[in-house]
């Protein structure tokens, strides 16, 4: 936070200023989170204890359809679109799950936090795990399943803050399912908070051996504030707003963090979640409803289960928080159906992963020579697909919600294309501001660029396939 007394700040900007006010003014921030949590808390739970609605109720008459289009219709898909234009506010100032696990960790047991919530692998691994979830109850068509699913995550949120550190988020830094996802996307901001090394480091020299101890800041995500360089870990909170008159929220390029930092912070993790998990997992997810494959394929072992006279499979549900039960709407899922949507999301993530990997290799190859680390970075060029393909995914459910309440909605492939376009566009200049680190010679960077343009070749292809192919 501030510095000692009698140290005068130099003199700031107005983004700079709005960062400081937010560090001055906590109490009208978290009079907002807790807002924010008082209307998620409603809108995950009354609904779900109500009638499901009929085919005549729509968005601005049902307080379910209403519920069902705040959540998948506009939270999620602007969620995404926040991470890109400002950063991890949405983490900061709004997300009631980081709100109600710092609240919780104030109150709980303030242990220390084990080795093995620090893997990596978790982003991967909550991504992969509550996306499979989601889809096997519904997430997105039934009230109920929101709230297995949303609310299952809110009170992990809770019960980690009960049990590990002090007044802080161990939930958001390390298990949240969407912050490995989160974490990517800021990287494309254009605003952060950053530190100044070099008046850091004339803050500790002025004041070295004073007595006057200095207050310090309390970061809720544990971001090393003195290594705040990257806009990934950060939640824009702005308690860190004006320490030591280094740490201040500034302007920067949106390739800035990728080309520069990615090329030394770039991890194997966040490769496995872009090219694995939004590229596969994520694809798959919203492929499975309409794939002439999925059918196909769900008949065929139908078939055989037949011909087998096996038919448990096909005569076994599960309760709703499971597997999809609502047999007054005619939507039952059994045993086969969620076995097939499981196997369909994985294969789907195993096979995109895999070729997204092998013309990554061929990209990095073409550079000359071989470096991992290059590899990692490369990856971070499809970030911008990345985000851009998940976010038309979610948004399909708007556009169906809107359709349903009678809005046509004509222009909307045409939409889909020209962002699709611009995403590719985008991904291929920081491919080529990528290979510039690394080679200054055209050929091979243009070679590298086209091995890329492979990449997301695949990547289009995957996403015509759900708009336009089926």
């Amino acid at each position: 936070m501030g510095g000692c007394a009698g140290a005068a700040p130099p003199k700031v900007n107005r983004l700079a200023a709005l960062g400081l006010w937010m560090r001055r003014h906590r109490r009208p921030i978290q009079l907002i989170q807790w807002v924010v949590v008082g209307l998620y808390a409603f809108l995950l739970i009354v609904p779900a204890l109500l009638p499901l609605p009929d085919y005549q109720d729509h968005i601005l008459t049902n307080l379910t359809v209403f519920a069902a289009f705040v959540f998948w219709g506009l939270w999620w898909p602007f969620v995404l679109i926040s991470m890109v234009l400002l950063g991890r506010v949405w983490c900061g100032i709004f997300c009631p799950e980081g709100t109600l696990t710092e609240a919780a960790s104030r109150v709980g047991l303030g242990r220390a936090i084990p080795k093995w919530l620090r893997w990596q692998g978790w982003p991967f691994v909550g991504f992969l795990g509550t996306t499979l979830y989601g889809q096997m109850a519904s997430v997105y068509q039934y009230p109920t399943g929101a709230l297995a699913v949303l609310g299952g995550s809110t009170v992990a949120a809770i019960i980690v803050g009960l049990i590990y550190g002090r007044g802080t988020r161990v939930w958001c830094r390390h298990l949240c399912p969407v912050n490995g996802v989160f974490m990517l996307l800021s990287k494309l901001a254009p605003v952060h908070f950053r530190t100044d090394q070099r008046a850091w480091t004339a803050f500790n020299r002025e004041h070295a051996g004073q007595p006057i101890r200095h207050e310090s800041v309390h970061c809720p995500p544990l971001v090393p504030l003195k290594q705040l360089q990257t806009a990934s870990a950060c939640h824009m909170c702005g308690k860190c707003s004006g320490h030591k008159n280094a740490i201040s929220l500034k302007t920067r390029s949106s390739s800035e963090d990728i080309v520069q930092e990615s090329a030394t912070r770039a991890t194997r993790e966040e490769f496995i979640l872009l090219l694995f998990g939004l590229f596969g997992v994520a694809i798959g997810a919203f492929h499975w409803s309409a794939s002439p494959w999925f059918v196909s394929l769900k008949q065929a072992c139908a078939v055989w289960l037949v011909n087998h006279d096996i038919m448990w499979p096909l005569t076994t549900t599960a309760p709703w928080w499971i597997l999809t039960n609502y047999p007054e709407q005619n939507d039952v899922f059994n045993l086969l159906d969620g076995a097939m949507l499981i196997t369909y999301i994985l294969a789907t993530a195993l096979v995109m992963g895999s070729v997204l990997s092998l013309t990554l290799c061929l990209a990095n190859r073409l550079l000359g020579g071989w470096s991992t680390q290059r590899l990692w970075h490369l990856a971070h060029a499809l970030i911008p697909l990345g985000g851009l393909g998940v976010f038309l995914g979610l948004s399909a459910t708007t556009v169906t919600l809107l359709r349903g309440d009678g809005l046509t909605l004509y222009w909307i492939n045409d939409l889909r294309a020209a962002l699709l376009a611009g995403g590719s566009l985008w991904s291929l200049y920081l491919g080529y501001r990528i290979t510039g680190r690394y080679r200054q010679a055209l050929l091979p960077r243009l070679a590298a660029l086209a091995g890329l343009g492979v990449t997301i070749s695949v990547i289009l292809y995957a996403w015509w396939l759900m708009f336009w192919g089926w």
